[in-house]
């Protein structure tokens, strides 16, 4: 591991503060250690709000020169990005994979849609098109643009480190903004790699400061961020309590925000699904990054016909999970980011026996050699009702609960009655099962599958929720346009001025 942050810049001890090749920090040491064996990695030096000040004046000089830049140019730099992260896909792939606890397949998959959203912003570079539209007035033209809102605030989860960063920050770039970046706390020297990486970009094209900054630290940065009328924009990723905080703050100064919060997704298995497929996608919907993913799968609701033998299926599959090291590729499951999270999983399940439920795959913490960290659990699957309180919850760890149901309405009300709304999925080979789900009567979540998972998102459509989830847009698809402000254009080339609606207005 120890080459790998050589190659990523990372030291012992790292500035958490950078506007580009200028690195600083006066604040307190942030100590990030790795859940896979608890040994400490390297610390970081934390900003205070004086760091913050001098963040905030570098990028909005560096405004001023990026808006000007054309975006296609923009879209150039951002490919040179996306080559250089292929180079370092393999290194930043393992820091991922060590600083957060997913598998290395799972670092290397959140390396590649970094590639894939600057491929994807590299093309949107040339097509950030506007309308032309006919004007009730003779010799008159309207039209609209979209122009950039300046700096993007970006405040990213533990879970998904790199990657949910550069969704926001690629297409933040193209259209012509510059991005401050506040980092979770668990994974801080992720960040640095990414500042790294950008930095020898902006050296060898003689880039400005200020295009591209990080500031590690505390909630504090957080508030700062959300209340500074200088940040045009918070776009940010985590549970449903802090996306109500920052919402708030950010509509109180009539500022923008993009939120991207818990999930509680559910896949339906209905009496016509093909259930070996089924088997694959819940599972991992389930157990991938250990639960951890806003995807992840959380409830099964199947229908009473197969119950027995998904169930069944479920059991004796889960007996073969191997739990351990994420860089061995031969285990399926890593820990979870900390004590903490260890801790609300233990939780829920005595919260599932105390409401009701069931427990038909017992869980628990794993303790001897190779579990050192502390962080490291049993998947477990329990028996439910959807309306017991703890099933309403979104718990960041592996367990999945299982729910019957007779009817599709049924199940489809069961699917919706939570409150968050994020990623969904029916496993059914019919058609009239599959268009339901996905039409007005179905499912009401951000994204709906037919047969695949519910865990896993592809750059080219728009990421995102409703309800508990935020409503905000990543990604694919026009979710540049959250990045940008609408301008209409009316231009008159004729010799008069008429007025619209073809109100008279004479002065003698």
């Amino acid at each position: 591991m120890q080459k790998t942050l050589r190659a990523l810049g990372i030291k012992d001890v790292n500035e958490g503060c950078s506007t580009g090749a200028e690195w600083f920090s006066s604040g307190e040491a942030l100590q990030s250690y790795s859940p896979v064996d608890g040994k400490l990695i390297a610390k970081v030096k934390t900003a205070t709000k004086n760091d913050y000040q001098k963040v905030i004046a570098t990028a909005k000089t560096a405004f001023k020169y990026w808006r000007e830049v054309p975006a296609p140019k923009r879209g150039e730099y951002v490919r040179q990005f996306g080559d250089k992260l292929r180079a370092k896909k393999s290194d930043l792939g393992k820091l991922v994979s060590y600083e957060m606890g997913k598998s290395l397949q799972e670092g290397l998959g959140e390396v590649q849609e970094m590639i894939d959203i600057c491929d994807f912003a590299v093309g949107q570079s040339r097509q950030l098109y506007g309308l032309q539209m006919h004007s009730e007035r003779p010799r008159h033209r309207m039209m609209e643009q979209w122009h950039p809102l300046g700096i993007v605030g970006i405040i990213s989860a533990f879970n998904f480190p790199v990657a949910v960063w550069s969704w926001n920050t690629a297409l933040a770039w193209i259209g012509g903004n510059v991005c401050i970046w506040k980092p979770s706390e668990k994974t801080p020297l992720c960040s640095i790699a990414c500042q790294h990486i950008w930095n020898e970009v902006a050296k060898e094209n003689k880039l400005p400061e200020g295009i591209s900054n990080i500031i590690n630290g505390n909630y504090l940065i957080g508030e700062y961020m959300t209340t500074d009328t200088n940040v045009s924009l918070i776009s940010a990723t985590g549970s449903t309590r802090m996306g109500k905080i920052v919402g708030t703050k950010v509509a109180e100064r009539f500022g923008k925000s993009i939120l991207e919060l818990g999930g509680n997704n559910a896949i339906i298995i209905t009496e016509h699904a093909d259930l070996n497929m089924t088997l694959v996608g819940a599972i991992f919907g389930a157990v991938g990054t250990a639960g951890q993913r806003c995807t992840s799968t959380r409830r099964l609701i199947i229908h009473e016909n197969v119950y027995d033998k998904v169930r069944d299926s479920l059991v004796k599959a889960y007996g073969q999970l191997k739990i351990g090291d994420p860089l061995d590729q031969k285990n399926h499951v890593g820990p979870l980011i900390d004590k903490q999270a260890v801790g609300n999983y233990q939780s829920t399940l005595e919260r599932i026996i105390a409401e009701g439920g069931k427990i038909i795959v017992q869980g628990g913490v794993l303790e001897g050699r190779g579990y050192e960290s502390g962080c490291y659990v049993k998947p477990a699957i329990a028996e439910v009702k959807n309306d017991m309180a703890i099933v309403q919850h979104e718990t960041f760890a592996p367990i999945l609960y299982l729910i019957k149901y007779k009817t599709l309405e049924e199940a489809i009300d069961l699917q919706n009655g939570v409150p968050q709304g994020l990623s969904s999925a029916i496993m059914t080979l019919n058609m009239r099962e599959a268009e339901l789900f996905l039409s007005a009567r179905g499912s009401d979540c951000g994204i709906a599958n037919v047969n695949i998972g519910t865990s896993g998102a592809e750059i080219g459509g728009a990421f995102g929720g409703e309800k508990e989830t935020g409503g905000g847009r990543e990604s694919g698809s026009d979710a540049w346009k959250a990045y940008m402000r609408r301008q209409t254009n009316t231009l008159n080339w004729g010799d008069t001025l008429p007025l619209a609606q073809g109100i008279k207005f004479d002065l003698g």
